[in-house]
């Protein structure tokens, strides 16, 4: 689906409370990016069951049901589940994934709401959602007659939206505080090939698994654990994540002087989360425009430079990660950049 206006969660309760009353809605993302408990939230938030139908799993009798015989004449009677008396909240999950056949089964349901002789009681919603085609889902062409019977949005991860969420909902608190410190491994974009990633469901199921196991969970286990729900990079900065909680190592402590970067070999991968953190943590802090330094900047900066030379003197490559340009993430401001080639030419000599 192209040209679709894009919103964050917040913003999808504020749409759906006011336009899911007048007419149906479709909510465009990709797998595990909460559309299914959001649209459930929302149901409960405005005090309406919610009847969810997967329309993967869709034939159209269940939608139109199947011929009786009533006084003479037959008629088709909508499943129980959709013929209700009282008003609810009919969300189509998985609505792009129906076959055609059953994409017509919705015309009347979604424009008329209504099927055959039945109607939805007055006051229901009608609210479908689907992935979109690049995301490695199962989907299929939406016809432009069931298209233009809905309004269009595409619901996009925010990571302010989901901690706050997540501080709501019980979500382990290491993985609330890890989301805070790398937010962009909130979500990425599902691979072509067969393997976990991230998203917010991910991040769910990883942090159920983890309650189960309890505080004593060994890193073996936080490794096995991370790499069945994340993304193999996301898992393995986790683990490393957890790993620097129990030694102790803080990223605020190393900048301000307090301690050192870990210099054993066998906390090569807690180094590299704490490099990243420290690049994530440089790009959120330092101005693009060099005019708009400040004081504090001056002193980040100053103190960054030292930290990447004492960085590599442990590890050049891992120091080489603070400074290198990442293809689809943003890079650090180009006056660093200058100031970098000019006191510490040998990191970047390295990358070229």
């Amino acid at each position: 689906m192209n040209s679709v206006i894009t919103i964050t969660q917040k913003q999808l309760s504020e749409f759906l409370l006011n336009v899911s009353v007048v007419r149906p809605v479709f909510i465009w993302g990709p797998p595990g990016i909460g559309k299914s408990s959001l649209v459930e939230k929302f149901a409960e938030e405005v005090g309406l069951p919610c009847v969810s139908l997967l329309g993967s799993q869709l034939a159209p009798e269940d939608i139109i049901g199947v011929p009786h015989i009533v006084d003479g004449c037959s008629r088709f009677c909508p499943p129980s589940i959709i013929a209700k008396e009282q008003p609810y909240c009919l969300f189509l999950d998985e609505l792009n994934a129906c076959s055609h056949e059953v994409q017509k089964a919705f015309y009347s349901l979604i424009h008329e709401r209504r099927i055959g002789e039945y109607k939805l009681p007055e006051g229901s919603i009608v609210i479908g959602a689907g992935n979109r085609a690049q995301d490695s889902a199962i989907v299929k062409p939406m016809s432009s007659a069931l298209i233009n019977r809905m309004i269009h949005v595409q619901l996009k991860a925010s990571h302010r939206d989901w901690i706050k969420w997540a501080e709501e909902s019980g979500i382990h608190p290491n993985i609330i505080e890890y989301i805070k410190l790398r937010p962009d491994h909130l979500w990425m974009d599902p691979p072509k090939t067969e393997e976990p990633f991230s998203s917010p469901r991910s991040w769910h199921m990883l942090s159920d698994a983890m309650k189960e196991y309890g505080d004593n969970i060994s890193d073996e286990w936080i490794g096995i654990l991370a790499g069945g729900c994340l993304s193999p990079q996301h898992a393995a900065q986790f683990k490393a994540f957890i790993k620097q909680i129990k030694n102790k190592y803080k990223l605020a402590s190393i900048i301000n002087g307090d301690t050192s970067w870990p210099s054993d070999a066998k906390d090569r991968d807690v180094l590299y989360f704490l490099a990243q953190s420290f690049r994530s943590q440089l790009i959120k802090e330092l101005p693009e425009n060099k005019d708009k330094m400040t004081e504090n900047h001056k002193m980040l900066s100053h103190r960054a430079k030292a930290l990447l030379k004492e960085l590599s003197s442990i590890s050049v490559e891992i120091a080489q990660i603070v400074v290198s340009d990442q293809e689809g993430n943003k890079c650090l401001p180009a006056w660093f950049m200058v100031d970098i080639v000019r006191d510490l030419p040998r990191l970047v000599k390295k990358q070229q």
